[in-house]
């Protein structure tokens, strides 16, 4: 009996719950419950526990193990209340786990969700651990922050903003409105206020604009014009001055031998490249004398080539005067003289072919004497050299002459600044684009410089001295040519080395606006052009050249062509060759297509001849103006001169079978021929103009009728005619005119 009490379990807690602790270990089908004194203990006093009493674990100790598919008999349970509180305990066990994993994701630091309610007591004692924000809450808190600091960013963008305005001359509503930032409506709304209308795209003065400027509340400079930061540039280059060599011009009447003498001293042959015999190009070369560099300048003599005479008179320290000495003084020989007196420069003068029999030195120093040039034979200081350059005589004592002039000067120049120089030619080449002719003044030119010439601007790409050489730089007074200009420059520009790219585009780009602001294309009509009825014709002309000089000599001479009724109109003067662009030009405008020392393009030459227009080549220069007095000429209406040859009065009218109404007349005066011009006067006024259609005398018809004697006169396409009216034979004779 003792043995099956064991087994079962008894009416005490304590025994029943050990032994479902022993069965889960043992078996399936126990279960496994924590000892919760606390908890039980205020409910019944009779399920206390004591820990006097033996644990018993007999029944699973004893005898063999038990097998996996042994089930043991289900313990009886006395009562509901033990069977009750069995179940409550598995219940409570299985929740308890649940919340420890809930609890492990959701609390921090193990708290439990219950402890985290907050009660009075709670809130009192001051025992709440601090919970942690959730992500919502941080969200919230973050875009309110942005929000208030967007608010003061926006805030202070509102506020206004001083800018630095810089004012040209001139400059337009827009423009100025866009370098304030502001916009054009409020600009013009400002003036319209002030009492000015103005459109957006109006041209406001710099005053004007600087007063704009400072309402708006921005700091207005005035823009300094490109020349007078130029002459700053020019202005700081006067340190470490050293000897250069002179420039030398040598000046002339035409077919005086001032290429000759040069090419004697170069020891080459520029006279045969030269069309005709006569320079029609600008040249300069160097040449090196008893260790002495003298750089030459070879002008035109031609009287059209005033201009390239004036330019290298200007850039010259020494101005050689050639003078033949068979031809004497010339019309071009004293231009040169009030050149160089005009750029105040030393003249030497050289009489050329003394070698020749009738060669007469004193003959060309007394003819300078009306010039004010003395020699030095004469106490003054003008130095004559006899020369020839045929046969070398007296050259050294030419050069001699020019090295003490050029002593006497002593020429100094800054050789280690940025370089300038001047522009004495430019062109375009085929195969290397545009190529400038300079000369440098001061300063050093090196490969890769930056540089502004007039309106054009560019980087250095190569110097080519004047042995057709290439050099990395140029001192000062050397001759060389440049390319990397991005256009061909105007000869006569100044050439100007700046520090960067920026600064080069910009003091272009100004210059060119300052040039298309300085235009006025509008010509005001005076009393006498609006109330005159001549209206000239014009000749369209469209001048292409190889270099610029010879473009500006063309131009200058064609514009010194006068005449009333008609005038030449160059509508482009251009370097390079002919182009299509150029056909197609003067097809449009109906121009007379001229080249000069160029030859058109093989697709310009074929245009040419689809269109029928004629290219006309030369390569002297008085040959274009002899084409182009011709040209205008064959534009001038023919002079007309009319003669009265006879008249005749109509007497009576006849009607004439075959005929129809014949006039009977008699010749008061002259004769009239059957071809002659009539005309029929009635009462001082003209009726009809035509010929005579046959003349009748005696039912005869005859040629011609003279003074006093009576016929029969018909006129073509004319009936009408009438008693007392006046026949007129006249003959016209027309000449052709010349410009």
């Amino acid at each position: 009996m003792e043995k099956k009490t064991k087994l079962t379990i008894s009416g005490t807690a304590k025994k029943s719950i050990k032994n479902i602790e022993k069965a889960k270990t043992q078996g399936k089908n126990s279960v496994l419950i924590e000892k919760q004194i606390k908890k039980f203990s205020n409910k019944s006093g009779s399920f206390r526990p004591t820990s006097n009493k033996p644990k018993s674990n007999l029944p699973f100790n004893r005898g063999p193990s038990l097998k996996p598919n042994f089930t043991p008999k289900t313990p009886t349970i006395s009562s509901d209340f033990e069977r009750r509180k069995l179940a409550e305990q598995r219940a409570t066990k299985r929740l308890k786990e649940e919340n420890e994993s809930k609890n492990k994701k959701t609390i921090k630091s193990g708290t439990k969700k219950r402890e985290l309610k907050l009660t009075v007591s709670r809130a009192l004692s001051d025992q709440i651990e601090a919970r942690e924000r959730s992500l919502a809450s941080v969200k919230r808190a973050r875009q309110k922050e942005n929000k208030s600091l967007t608010k003061e960013e926006s805030q202070d963008n509102l506020k206004p903003i001083k800018r630095d305005v810089n004012i040209p001359e001139a400059i337009t509503v827009r423009e100025l409105a866009n370098r304030m930032a502001e916009q054009s409506s409020n600009v013009i709304k400002y003036l319209f206020g002030m009492g000015v209308t103005v459109t957006i795209n109006q041209t406001l003065a710099a005053d004007t604009a600087e007063f704009l400027v400072k309402e708006f509340g921005h700091n207005p400079i005035r823009e300094e014009k490109a020349e007078e930061i130029i002459k700053k540039i020019k202005a700081t280059r006067v340190e470490n001055l050293k000897n250069r060599p002179p420039i030398v011009t040598v000046m002339g009447h035409v077919d005086h031998g001032k290429t000759s003498v040069l090419d004697v001293l170069r020891k080459s042959n520029v006279v045969s490249g030269e069309f005709g015999g006569i320079t029609q190009h600008i040249g300069a070369y160097q040449i090196e004398s008893q260790s002495n560099k003298l750089t030459f300048i070879d002008t035109p003599g031609h009287a059209a080539f005033t201009e390239m005479r004036a330019r290298g008179s200007k850039l010259t320290d020494v101005v050689v005067l050639v003078v033949a000495a068979d031809d004497g003084v010339k019309p071009q020989t004293v231009e040169s003289i009030k050149h160089a007196k005009a750029a105040n420069v030393p003249i030497v003068v050289a009489i050329n072919k003394c070698d020749l029999p009738d060669a007469d030195p004193q003959k060309i120093k007394n003819q300078l004497l009306e010039h004010e040039l003395i020699a030095e034979d004469l106490s003054r200081d003008t130095s004559m050299v006899e020369i020839s350059a045929k046969t070398k005589l007296n050259l050294d004592k030419l050069i001699e002459a020019i090295i003490l002039q050029a002593e006497i000067l002593d020429l100094k120049t800054d050789f280690e600044s940025k370089a300038t120089g001047i522009v004495l030619e430019s062109k375009i080449d085929i195969g290397r684009g545009p190529v400038a002719t300079i000369i440098v003044t001061t300063g050093t030119l090196n490969k890769g410089d930056f540089f502004v010439s007039g309106l054009r601007w560019g980087k250095v790409r190569a110097i080519i001295n004047d042995k057709s050489e290439n050099i990395n730089q140029a001192d000062p007074s050397t001759p060389v040519e440049i390319l990397g200009i991005n256009g061909a420059a105007k000869a006569g520009d100044d050439f100007i080395v700046l520090d960067n790219e920026k600064e080069a585009k910009t003091l272009s780009e100004n210059r060119a606006q300052e040039v298309k602001d300085g235009k006025n294309p509008l010509t005001f009509a005076t009393q006498e052009s609006a109330f005159s009825n001549k209206s000239s014709e014009e000749l369209n002309l469209i001048i292409k050249s190889d270099v610029h000089g010879s473009s500006e000599a063309i131009k200058n001479a064609i514009s010194q062509i006068k005449h009333d009724e008609v005038k030449p109109k160059i509508i482009l003067s251009d370097i390079g060759m002919v182009t299509e662009t150029d056909v197609t030009l003067a097809k449009a405008s109906n121009a007379v297509l001229i080249a000069f020392n160029v030859k058109p393009s093989k697709e310009a030459k074929k245009l040419a001849e689809n269109e029928k227009i004629q290219i006309s080549a030369y390569n002297i220069i008085y040959e274009v103006l002899d084409y182009v007095k011709l040209k205008m000429s064959g534009l001038l209406t023919p002079d007309v001169q009319e003669k009265i040859i006879g008249t005749a009065k109509i007497l009576e009218i006849f009607k004439v079978s075959g005929a129809g109404k014949v006039a009977g007349s008699k010749i008061t005066d002259g004769e009239i021929n059957s071809a002659s011009d009539v005309r029929i006067i009635r009462d001082g006024a003209i009726i009809y103009t035509g010929k005579v259609g046959s003349l009748f005398r005696e039912k005869n018809q005859v040629k011609q009728v003279s003074n006093g004697q009576e016929c029969g006169i018909t006129v073509k396409d004319y009936i009408d005619f009438q008693k007392n009216d006046t026949i007129e034979a006249f003959s016209v004779t027309s000449t052709e005119r010349s410009v």
